[in-house]
């Protein structure tokens, strides 16, 4: 989940944000009577805004109130799960230049991706601000320190520290030349177990859903177990209609992959692409030269699964889960799955063999044959 912060101030609530997000400007702009400040980045709100009603309206978000905090906060993330970045009169002479172009050019010469370099680089520069430090005179308890604040203080998960671990763990070993925090162990994940819906629940979203688009997009993550950020940046040439394919180019991890779609998908993508000229990207966002916004893509599911009177705490990623569930309890085996989840283990994959209809959910439980045995 993202976080998303309201900073009180007195009577006005600020909300660190990201300038390009249209979906989020039109509901704190028009919805919410907010007001965007290019300067500072963030939306500014003249009352106190009701984070349980805020909760509603972003489900997938988690609210956190911050009360009389400065301007900008070191470590918030907004709606793209990026750090809230230092301005540019903010100096921070414990991490000058050199160090910072230095980690850049090894992680570009590896071909990480540029938000990976932005997170590496952010989290390197935050530690060395917070401790006062040059990041030649951090200790291996510094970082263990840096952690616990992390997580006490500001509540971060068990994923984003594992992210600050790496980051500090690759600038130490790759541009220190040290193995200091090698012995620094790694938080423990939490393990959740995926939500999924029925088929029942997905046909009924499927039904009510009288747009096209709308109903195209959802079809498409749960037929072929896509993820979100990969549905909204497929194109036309993309997916092949006779072989019921589509490949995947760079999702996650780089990885092209090829994956199943349905006969019902097909039959719906023939009509659109006469209905709206396709021609390049499949679903179309603002401008129309760029692809949808996973966030619109997200605000479609949430409206469909409202309008199916779903009450489970789900999000369009459900429906990845979902394939992927279903393919198993229909006796797929599991490395298949795999290769269409694209997956690098399948212990990954494996998570799902919890909550598929097998076996042991086919006991019988012993409360209703206590009767049988009186």
């Amino acid at each position: 989940m993202n976080p998303i912060y309201l900073i009180y101030n007195g009577n006005e609530t600020r909300i660190p944000a990201s300038d390009n997000d249209y979906h989020m400007h039109k509901l704190f702009c028009e919805a919410g009577k907010g007001i965007w400040k290019d300067d500072s980045m963030e939306f500014v709100f003249n009352r106190k805004l009701n984070a349980d009603k805020l909760s509603l309206l972003l489900p997938e978000s988690t609210i956190v109130k911050v009360n009389n905090s400065p301007p900008q906060i070191m470590g918030i993330k907004g709606f793209f799960n990026r750090p809230w970045l230092d301005t540019e009169n903010e100096k921070n002479n414990y991490f000058p230049d050199d160090w910072k172009n230095r980690l850049k050019a090894e992680l570009r010469a590896r071909k990480y991706s540029i938000n990976t370099i932005n997170l590496y680089i952010y989290y390197n520069k935050s530690i060395c601000q917070w401790l006062k430090k040059t990041p030649d005179l951090i200790t291996s308890e510094d970082v263990k320190n840096y952690l616990a604040h992390k997580e006490s203080n500001e509540n971060h998960s068990a994923a984003s520290l594992n992210l600050m671990l790496s980051a500090f763990k690759f600038f130490f070993q790759n541009i220190l030349k040290t193995d200091k925090i090698r012995e620094q162990k790694r938080p423990r994940q939490d393990k959740h177990l995926p939500v999924v819906l029925s088929k029942e629940e997905i046909q009924k979203m499927l039904n009510l859903e009288r747009n096209l688009k709308h109903r195209l997009l959802l079809m498409l993550v749960y037929s072929s177990g896509l993820r979100v950020s990969e549905v909204v940046k497929l194109k036309k040439h993309n997916i092949d209609l006779f072989r019921k394919s589509i490949v995947i180019i760079s999702g996650k991890g780089r990885k092209d992959r090829y994956t199943i779609t349905s006969d019902k998908v097909i039959s719906a993508l023939k009509d659109y692409y006469q209905r709206y000229c396709i021609k390049d990207w499949l679903f179309t966002g603002q401008p129309e030269t760029r692809h949808l916004h996973i966030r619109s893509a997200q605000h479609i599911f949430e409206k469909a699964r409202r309008r199916a009177g779903i009450q489970k705490h789900a999000s369009i990623h459900c429906l990845r889960h979902s394939f992927a569930t279903h393919l198993l309890e229909s006796g797929i085996d599991i490395r298949y799955i795999q290769d269409l989840l694209g997956h690098s283990s399948v212990r990954t994959t494996e998570r799902y063999t919890h909550v598929a209809r097998g076996m042991a959910l086919t006991i019988t439980s012993p409360l209703d044959t206590i009767e049988d045995e009186e």
